[in-house]
């Protein structure tokens, strides 16, 4: 009589995975379906200038850490946010309503940045789109509450800088909001076209007058200094004429004589004049003169007339 032997293990295990391999084929595909619909949820890339921030389906927010550039696994269910950690330039146009009621139209440029180490409570309390919803309406709100009180002609020359002070101001409101604004550029100032040759017009006055006074200022001082001059001629013809005495004139005569005597001139004749003023004769072309004794028709001490090379030389008697 023939036994039978029950089949081993591995018998029966290839006996059900024939029977199983259709459905083990479905669960695979199944499996790898699941893969590819969350691989982009798993497996999730920071780029450069890039950091994230984790919400956990079941945790929420982590607003401890932030994942840094690289690669990184998470959980399909759970979502990563993105922010830009570079800075960032937004271009914003408003109005501003000035205190008579006239439009301004400002341009600016907004170099922004959020927090690094603020970044978490950023995204639980802002959001991701914080520029739309912090930055933008915050420095509009504080420039219009700064600006509004002044008229276009100041807002538009910047009076006592107080578009500086506006932006200051609105540079510290949105700090409190864990993002960082470097800075508020006014791109430009639009006013209405009347408003703005009314202005330039008024401007190009007020250097006119500037420069008219100046002129004034400058009349003045050279009057000034014309009656000093005057003042310092005056005194000296003073002292001058205070100290040409008589004897001081025929010494400054003599002088001039001998001067004129030793010209390049053949012969010069000078006749003196006034009191004691005799005729002087000078001839520097003569040889020394020599002692001759007196006759009784002609004295020593007579002048004698001396000749020149064309014609003789009068002398009056």
């Amino acid at each position: 009589m023939e036994t039978h032997h029950p089949p081993s293990l591995s018998a029966q295990f290839k006996r059900w995975l024939k029977r199983k391999i259709p459905l083990l084929i479905m669960l695979m595909l199944i499996t790898i379906l699941v893969a590819v619909f969350f691989w982009p949820r798993i497996v999730i890339t920071i780029e450069s200038g890039q950091a994230g921030i984790l919400f956990k389906r079941f945790g929420g927010t982590e607003i401890d850490r932030v994942y840094e550039e690289g690669l990184h696994i998470f959980n399909p269910l759970d979502t990563v946010y993105l922010y830009e950690m570079r800075k960032q330039v937004a271009y914003h146009d408003f109005d501003v309503i000035s205190n008579k009621g006239l439009t301004v139209h400002l341009s600016l440029a907004i170099r922004y940045s959020p927090e690094r180490e603020l970044l978490g409570i950023l995204h639980q309390r802002i959001g991701p789109d914080y520029l739309t919803r912090v930055i933008l309406p915050q420095i509009e709100s504080v420039m219009r509450k700064s600006l509004g009180n002044y008229t276009p002609e100041q807002i538009y020359t910047n009076e006592s800088g107080l578009l500086t002070n506006a932006i200051l101001a609105a540079l510290e409101e949105v700090g409190r909001n864990y993002v960082e604004v470097e800075d508020i550029i006014i791109r430009s100032i639009s006013l209405p076209d009347k408003i703005v040759a009314a202005i330039e017009e008024k401007l190009k006055q007020e250097e006119f007058m500037k420069s008219y006074e100046f002129r004034l200022q400058t009349a003045q001082k050279e009057a000034e200094r014309l009656k000093v001059e005057a003042q310092g001629l005056k005194e000296y013809h003073m002292l001058v004429n205070d100290s040409l005495t008589e004897a001081v004139l025929r010494h400054k005569g003599i002088e001039a004589t001998q001067e004129i005597a030793k010209s390049a001139n053949s012969k010069v004749i000078l006749i003196g004049g006034g009191k004691d003023g005799l005729p002087i004769i000078l001839n520097p072309d003569a040889s020394p003169p020599q002692t001759t004794q007196a006759t009784p028709n002609k004295p020593l001490n007579a002048p004698a007339a001396k000749q020149s090379h064309t014609q003789p030389a009068r002398t009056t008697p």
